[in-house]
C-alpha cells in the first residue's frame, strides 16, 4: 500500500524538478528532490522486506499451527480410543462381577439349604434313637456333618465283628431314619484302642482288620435293613484317630468305637465349583 502511496509522490517531485529545471530550478534544489527520492525508495525496499518477513513469520505460524492441530487431534482421537477400550473393559469386568456375585449367592443358598438339612437330619436321628444310654450312642454335627457315635459296648463283644442284638435295633433305627433319603452319604468308620489283637484271632491281624470288619458288618445291618448300598461306605481307621490318650481302661472303651457320618450331598455346590 505505501508503494502504491508513493509512486505518485516521486512523479510529482521529478515533474516539479524537471519543470524546476526548465525554469531554471537551482541545482541544489535537484540534488535535494533526488536525494528524498532515494530515500523514500530505500524506505519502500524496507516495509517490502518488513512485509515479506511478516509474511514469512505468518506462513510458519500457521504451519506450525496446522502442526500442533493436528498433533492434538491424533492426541484426542488416542484419547478417544483408549477411553472407548477402558469403558468396554469396565462393561467386561462389571459382567463378571455380576456373574460372581450370582455365584456366591447361589453358593450360599446351597450352604445354607445344607446347614438347614444337616440340622433336620440330626434332629431326625436323635429322635429316631432315643432311649439308648446317652454314654453308648451319641449323636452330634460336626463340620456340618451328622457324627453317630456308637460305642463298642452297645455293638460289640471284646475282639468280634458280630453286632449284638441292642446294636442291631439301633441300625436298623438309623436306617429307618434315612430310608429313602438318597442325598445323603453315609460313612461308617470303625474305631479300636492300641491294645493289639489276641494272637490266632480268625481273620484278623491286627487292629486295621479288627476296624475294617466291624465297619463291614454294621454297613451290611444297615443296608439289610434298607438303606441303598450305593449310598454307605464301611472304612477302618484302627487306633489312630483316637477321641482319648490310650492311658486307661475308661479312655481305651470311648476309643473302641464305630462312627456313622452322615453328609447331605452337595453336586449343586459342586457344579458351581467346576464353573469357576
Amino acid at each position: 500500500m505505501r508503494s502504491t502511496f508513493l509512486q505518485p509522490v516521486l512523479a510529482a517531485l521529478l515533474a516539479t524538478g524537471l519543470l524546476g529545471t526548465s525554469a531554471c530550478v537551482s541545482q541544489k534544489k535537484y540534488a535535494a528532490l533526488q536525494t528524498q527520492y532515494t530515500d523514500l525508495t530505500k524506505a519502500r525496499e524496507q516495509l517490502q522486506a518488513e512485509k515479506t518477513a511478516l509474511e514469512q513469520d505468518k506462513a510458519r505460524s500457521e504451519e506450525a499451527l496446522r502442526t500442533s492441530l493436528l498433533s492434538k487431534n491424533q492426541q484426542v482421537s488416542q484419547l478417544n480410543a483408549s477411553l472407548s477400550g477402558a469403558q468396554q473393559e469396565n462393561s467386561q469386568l462389571s459382567a463378571d462381577l455380576r456373574t460372581k456375585e450370582q455365584r456366591i449367592a447361589d453358593m450360599q443358598r446351597i450352604l445354607d439349604q445344607k446347614d438347614a438339612a444337616v440340622k433336620a437330619l440330626r434332629q431326625k436321628v436323635g429322635d429316631a434313637l432315643l432311649g439308648f444310654n446317652a454314654q453308648d450312642l451319641q449323636v452330634n454335627v460336626r463340620n456340618g456333618k451328622v457324627y453317630v457315635s456308637l460305642s463298642e459296648q452297645l455293638l460289640f463283644k471284646s475282639g468280634s465283628t458280630k453286632v449284638d442284638p441292642k446294636g442291631q435295633e439301633a441300625l436298623r433305627k438309623l436306617a429307618t431314619a434315612l430310608k429313602g433319603n438318597q442325598d445323603v452319604n453315609v460313612l461308617v468308620e470303625g474305631h479300636t484302642d492300641n491294645v493289639p489283637v489276641a494272637r490266632g484271632t480268625a481273620g484278623m491281624r491286627d487292629n486295621w482288620d479288627l476296624s475294617v470288619l466291624r465297619a463291614t458288618e454294621i454297613t451290611r445291618i444297615l443296608t439289610e435293613a434298607g438303606l441303598s448300598a450305593a449310598q454307605v461306605t464301611p472304612s477302618g481307621r484302627s487306633q489312630y484317630v483316637p477321641v482319648a490318650q490310650n492311658d486307661t481302661p475308661q479312655n481305651k472303651a470311648l476309643n473302641r468305637r464305630t462312627e456313622i457320618i452322615l453328609t447331605p450331598k452337595l453336586d449343586e455346590l459342586f457344579q458351581i465349583l467346576e464353573q469357576n
